[in-house]
């Protein structure tokens, strides 16, 4: 069978080959409709497939980046992995997606991994536990791009929420109606930039505000053993009145531990999270929260990586973007 050529398409569609190629690279703004239409027909009749490995050969380029999320199951992560979709797509780069678990060493094996298929760059939501790995492939001029937590120094630009403003704007919201509040994290131990700012912004807001401060109501530890802290202030009766959970796996397992106790919201227990996503406007108290613009943080990570990707040679140091929380206020408080 005779291999179908970006020529056959322009002749078929009377064009030049030049003009079949700006419209393969989605180069059409001052392209007539109906030259457009010619093309995508003559494309769809002939069977033509671009051959972009041939292209990615000869520029050296292959088109594609990795993406490697610290937990897919944060919607935040789903958000982000969309808009950096949205941006590649216009420009014909291909996205490969990994989940680390937040498992340093996960996280290395998928950097090798991309980097052996050769993709153009890496956006990266950090364990924090390959410096010496990031500092190898900066030396040899690899593009990389931060998002959610930056890594010191600072050799790669970092996107991020202003997670110090978004803890304090949650304690100032609770306390228009309380003054016992405690807050739930995940685990510290791993040193995640999120977490940590977070409770040095509601460390800081309990103490600007002078509101109770007791440290048993920070609880601060693995997700499975959330529980039991909860269960400890609850038997204890040193419960709260109010939580701030730092991330939606900290405000499930509030939620669950709250509905096994049938400790109703907000009359019993005011809750305030980090992070949005659909099932939190539809549950049977809708939750207040502090929302990240993940499709604008994407966006940008996605667009400053296609940036570095054609710079011959990347900056000694970067930049922390930061970006400025907002509240979508509804029943729990």
């Amino acid at each position: 069978m005779k291999k179908i050529t970006m020529q056959d398409v322009a002749e078929k569609a009377g064009v030049s080959k030049s003009t079949v190629s700006q419209f393969i690279n989605k180069r059409y703004e001052y392209m007539a409709e109906e030259t457009k239409n010619r093309i995508e027909k003559s494309i769809e009749e002939l069977g033509y497939v671009p051959n972009y490995i041939a292209k990615s050969l000869k520029q050296r380029k292959t088109y594609t980046i990795g993406v490697i999320v610290a937990n897919i199951i944060h919607s935040f992560s789903n958000e982000i992995i969309r808009s950096i979709e949205d941006v590649c797509e216009e420009v014909n780069v291909q996205v490969f997606v990994c989940n680390a678990d937040d498992q340093p060493e996960k996280e290395r094996r998928y950097m090798e991994m991309l980097i052996a298929k050769q993709v153009d760059g890496l956006i990266i939501l950090p364990t924090g536990g390959n410096m010496s790995y990031y500092e190898t492939l900066k030396k040899s001029n690899f593009p990389i791009v931060f998002i959610d937590r930056k890594i010191e120094p600072l050799i790669y630009p970092a996107f991020m929420l202003d997670n110090e403003k978004a803890a304090i704007m949650a304690i100032r919201l609770l306390m228009e109606k309380h003054t016992k509040i405690g807050v739930v994290s995940t685990s510290l131990e791993k040193l995640v930039t999120p977490r940590i700012e977070r409770l040095n912004g509601f460390e800081k807001a309990i103490h600007e505000l002078n509101l109770p401060y007791n440290e048993e109501w920070i609880i601060a530890t693995d997700k499975n053993n959330i529980k039991n802290k909860l269960e400890h202030l609850y038997v204890t009766r040193n419960l709260p009145n109010a939580f701030f959970a730092t991330n939606d796996v900290s405000l499930i397992e509030l939620l669950k531990f709250l509905k096994e106790k049938n400790i109703s919201i907000p009359n019993e227990m005011a809750i305030i999270s980090i992070d949005d996503s659909d099932y939190l406007e539809i549950a049977s108290t809708p939750i207040t929260t502090i929302k990240q613009p993940t499709f604008e943080i994407g966006k940008d990570a996605a667009k400053k990586l296609l940036d570095l990707m054609e710079q011959e040679k990347l900056n000694d140091t970067y930049q922390v973007k930061r970006y400025m929380p907002t509240v979508i206020k509804r029943e729990s408080i």
